[in-house]
């Protein structure tokens, strides 16, 4: 039985060795209202296109995993309702309901390593969430990260977040961190934080070395490449921190939890901040998919010629 179902433009790519970029569809069914879910998705496609890669959106639509969308699925997806929102725990049960689903960092990771898709652009990873000494909150991208060997190009993590423990435990777990041509951890909707990157590389031909080093090597997982937003787009960090904890303690006071916790912060940050995150959240999604391009191409290279 297979798995998953590539669309034409995937299936013939991957069959001649083409570099191909991953994408998630939950900033698709949650991000944003239609149409300007699909006007951003055909805009992020089109970058990876213009940057000599394909761009393989993962989603589940009823039942069916599917690598790659033709357009008109993709507009169905948009426009769809009471789609679930799909991570590691829920991906096999919504296929086994015949559900539509859109995918998360974590589920797209996996759909991408059954693809045989090396590389995925996203906006930003999710992480260990502020309170979780107590709440144990914790996202299953970073056990993911920890365990299918993807290379994950966002923003760093969601601003939102408790960044420090999220770094500490993608430590724990063996993930290597990268920054993109500089030394601070990238902080989502700015471009640096007060946090040093663990790991630093300045070129896509060094980041698809590393890629292909680790499967050579056979260690699990895959790497995180920090790519900051470019400076004119971001919401600097000592702006949005009395935002954030406004957000953050709106959402305590209203009881909100697990996996409402992230869509309400956005939806407040939203809000606050009169759509600017908005903004900067489509221009992040837009670099990093030109870097991931940029390094699916050279993996793709190195395979050919060698390390």
């Amino acid at each position: 039985m297979t798995m998953i179902t590539l669309s034409p433009d995937v299936k013939s790519a991957l069959e001649s060795g083409a570099p191909v970029v991953a994408l998630e569809s939950t900033i698709i069914t949650h991000g944003m209202p239609y149409p300007q879910n699909l006007e951003v998705a055909r805009q992020v496609e089109d970058t990876i296109r213009a940057h000599g890669a394909t761009p393989a959106t993962i989603a589940v639509i009823d039942g069916i995993l599917y690598a790659g969308l033709t357009d008109p699925q993709l507009s169905a997806l948009a426009q769809a309702k009471d789609v679930a929102k799909l991570s590691r725990a829920d991906l096999a049960v919504c296929m086994a309901q015949g559900r539509t689903g859109a995918t998360t960092v974590a589920a797209t990771m996996i759909a991408a390593h059954l693809a045989g898709i090396h590389v995925f652009a996203t906006g930003g990873i999710g992480g260990v969430h502020k309170g979780a000494e107590t709440s144990f909150d914790i996202s299953a991208d970073l056990t993911e990260l920890a365990a299918t060997p993807v290379t994950v190009v966002a923003a760093g993590a969601k601003a939102i977040l408790d960044i420090p423990k999220t770094l500490e435990v993608l430590e724990t777990n063996g993930v290597p961190v990268i920054a993109y041509q500089q030394d601070s951890f990238p902080a989502f909707w700015s471009a640096r934080s007060d946090l040093d990157a663990p790991l630093r590389m300045d070129t896509p031909t060094r980041i698809a070395r590393a890629h292909i080093m680790r499967g050579q090597l056979g260690l699990p997982g895959g790497q995180l490449v920090a790519n900051p937003i470019p400076v004119h787009d971001e919401i600097p960090a000592d702006t949005l921190a009395p935002i954030i904890a406004q957000a953050t303690q709106e959402a305590a006071d209203q009881g909100v939890s697990g996996k409402g916790v992230t869509p309400f912060l956005l939806a407040r940050i939203f809000e606050l901040t009169q759509g600017r995150s908005l903004e900067a959240n489509i221009a992040l999604v837009l670099n990093n998919a030109r870097l991931a391009a940029q390094i699916a191409t050279e993996i793709g290279t190195l395979r050919v010629s060698g390390p």
